[in-house]
């Protein structure tokens, strides 16, 4: 029983202290624990669950858009990295690089991949010889590796999971609309599917990925007022084309570049997912990746027909939902409290009483509404009581960024609330980098984006004074 009662015990409040409360759910809920290499982590059962639904909802999106996956080595020659000066510059303070075959040194370096553009490129220069061998819509689901100095279960890890997209396109155009489209499936899974509302727009140069020319983002505000990247979407050009030599023949018989694209969201969505719905009983789950959406918990299971009646209702819901049933010996209690720590969207409790009145009780873990259900109704209610957590979770997340997002008009306004008041701020920015470096050094924040929707705050720079068109998100971050 003691240990029972230890994986109950209370999570630090995330008023007290953010951090410490973030480590405990991921501990407690058993989605993740440490392992014994520095900077990696071991994502449990339950975790790898909820990476699973993830992946399967994207790859499913993916694919219906035409994409096709593939699988690229895990090692890059330093002499294919060093081909993308830009990008090999951005990615230097991160490479792991492996020196040794067994006792034997190599020849030439081997980087562990940080991302796999070059891989794709050069593979790319094999493959693409005539404008009929073109889109190419490749993805691979992988994990990469990046020396983090300071880590943090999904947030930041030396290995972390994610899927990288990469395309190549005849038009420059073709490669733009891409690049939006993909952003748009990120924004649209992260609303609709993770109850995570987001900013979207563009980088600025100084934050855009290394060797691109656009990246755009979707940010999400986190409970504690910093901002966490969620998916980005970039625009290459034909700089890799170039460097790589991936050659085409065009439509007019003449030797082209094709233009390219990548794209991502990693397992620090993971991440996000804790940190936008939980509370200080742990996880809050949206039910569209849910491990389990539906956990039943026979009440007095010894009396007779209970648990008969509990195995009934499982095999009953396992039609439409991801349903589970704890007939194991612990205590209905001890039941409500590991599965709302897990963040179990519906708990359908069952006893006696319930059976002779051909009802159940259902407790809505978001908010912890308890609703009377005919055992008649369930194939419609509990798919209906799904959609009502997702809907409160998401308006929740969207009021409190709506409640922590600031404007400001110049920087002594900007400093004031980026002290006092964590959030998103709004203000205006000439553009120059300068003002960004500035803003980052003297306010503590960095640009998130720029959004697709913009707003006029006022005619000028936050910082300098200058005349400004264009509106930004700053804030701090993970």
């Amino acid at each position: 029983m003691a240990d029972q009662k230890k994986m109950v015990e209370e999570i630090t409040s995330m008023d007290v202290d953010f951090a410490k409360w973030y480590t405990d759910v991921v501990k407690k809920a058993e989605l993740a624990s440490y392992s014994g290499v520095r900077g990696c982590m071991v994502i449990r059962p339950y975790g790898t669950a909820l990476w699973e639904n993830i992946r399967d909802t994207l790859d499913a999106e993916f694919k219906r858009l035409g994409h096709e996956n593939v699988m690229m080595p895990m090692f890059i020659p330093e002499s294919l990295l060093q081909k993308e000066k830009d990008h090999v510059e951005g990615f230097a303070p991160e490479v792991a690089w492996v020196t040794h075959g067994g006792e034997e040194k190599l020849a030439e370096r081997l980087c562990v991949r940080p991302t796999s553009e070059t891989l794709f490129c050069d593979h790319y220069a094999q493959i693409i010889h005539s404008y009929r061998d073109l889109p190419k819509l490749y993805n691979q689901w992988c994990s990469v590796v990046r020396w983090e100095k300071t880590t943090r279960p999904f947030l930041r890890t030396m290995e972390f999971f994610w899927q990288e997209g990469h395309t190549m396109h005849e038009t420059a155009q073709e490669a733009l609309e891409e690049t939006e489209r993909m952003l748009n499936v990120y924004a649209n899974f992260a609303e609709k599917c993770l109850a995570i509302p987001v900013i979207k727009g563009v980088k600025t140069d100084k934050e855009k990925f290394a060797g691109a020319e656009a990246t755009y983002t979707i940010e999400a505000l986190m409970h504690d007022g910093k901002a966490l990247q969620s998916g980005t979407s970039h625009y290459f050009g034909d700089g890799f084309a170039k460097a790589f030599d991936i050659q085409f023949t065009g439509r007019d018989n003449k030797p082209q570049y094709p233009y390219q694209t990548s794209w991502g969201m990693s397992s620090r969505i993971i991440g996000a997912i804790i940190m936008t719905h939980g509370d200080d009983n742990g996880l809050v789950l949206p039910p569209a990746v849910a491990p389990t959406q539906v956990i039943i918990v026979p009440i007095a299971m010894h009396k007779e027909g209970v648990l008969e009646k509990a195995e009934e209702l499982r095999e009953r819901l396992s039609k439409f939902c991801r349903v589970k049933a704890d007939t194991s010996d612990n205590s209905a209690g001890w039941k409500f409290a590991e599965y709302e720590m897990k963040g179990v969207p519906l708990r359908l409790e069952i006893g006696p009483k319930d059976i002779e009145k051909n009802q159940c009780v259902i407790v809505r873990r978001d908010n912890r509404e308890k609703i009377f259900v005919s055992l008649d109704e369930l194939e419609t209610r509990i798919p209906e009581l799904l959609q009502a957590v997702h809907d409160g979770l998401y308006e929740k997340a969207l009021k409190r960024r709506e409640e922590m997002t600031y404007t400001a008009k110049n920087l002594d306004e900007m400093k004031e609330i980026a002290d006092n008041k964590p959030g998103f701020i709004k203000a205006m920015w000439c553009g120059d980098l300068a003002c960004e470096e500035k803003l980052k050094e003297v306010v503590g924040v960095t640009s998130r984006c720029i959004p697709f929707e913009q707003e006029k705050i006022s005619d000028v720079c936050v910082c300098c004074g200058k005349p400004a068109d264009k509106m930004l998100y700053w804030g701090k971050a993970y």
